[in-house]
């Protein structure tokens, strides 16, 4: 399973590169995420690994086509780990999950590895994480501070009240605390405080 693990990995790599506030480092921590969520909460990994290690591969193609890279991404998950042979009865599932991991997504996770890789992505956009990639996001879409403060207010505080799973909302809830405190800390600097 490793291996097979892997070679996903090498693949998604070569698909959206190491940095950027939706690369391949962004995936790497929502893996480690959904495998310390998925051990607790007794998920199947042959599900749920592959599911976020390829949960937003489509990323490039919203970027350049606007296509929706959930629904686009289950798609190609699909077609891409029937390529390698994957354990087909584990693609839909996967591709169900990666269709309705975005905050945004119009479906509701239907599964526990669906709910699990929901939570992860959720909770890499909040804490220490979060904030450097709010910040990235603002600067790749030309923005600045502002910007940022706008996306933690729009989408990022909202986040913890929208976690499926336990060990999601008790992770949640450490990350929102630091989201809070880093948003006061800014505040005060920027009222010329301090």
């Amino acid at each position: 399973m490793n291996h097979e693990f892997d070679t996903i990995r090498k693949h998604v790599t070569s698909v959206l590169g190491q940095a950027g506030s939706h690369g391949m480092d962004h995936v790497k921590r929502v893996t480690r995420l959904c495998g310390q969520i998925g051990e607790e909460e007794h998920a199947d990994m042959a599900i749920l690994i592959p599911a976020a290690l390829l949960h937003d591969i489509a990323r490039p193609i919203e970027k350049t086509q606007g296509i929706p890279h959930e629904e686009e991404g289950a798609r190609i998950a699909e077609q891409y780990l029937r390529s390698i042979h994957y354990d087909e009865n584990h693609i839909p599932a996967i591709a169900g999950a990666i269709r309705t991991h975005r905050f945004r997504s119009k479906e509701l996770p239907a599964t526990l590895e669906a709910k699990i890789l929901s939570d992860a992505d959720k909770l890499d956009a909040m804490g220490a994480s979060g904030i450097a990639r709010t910040f990235m996001r603002a600067a790749e879409h030309g923005g600045g501070i502002d910007d940022a403060i706008a996306h933690f207010h729009d989408k990022l505080l909202k986040l913890g009240e929208l976690m499926y799973t336990g060990s999601g909302r008790r992770i949640a809830k450490t990350r929102h605390a630091f989201l809070i405190r880093f948003l006061e800390a800014l505040d005060e600097e920027r009222r010329g405080a301090g």
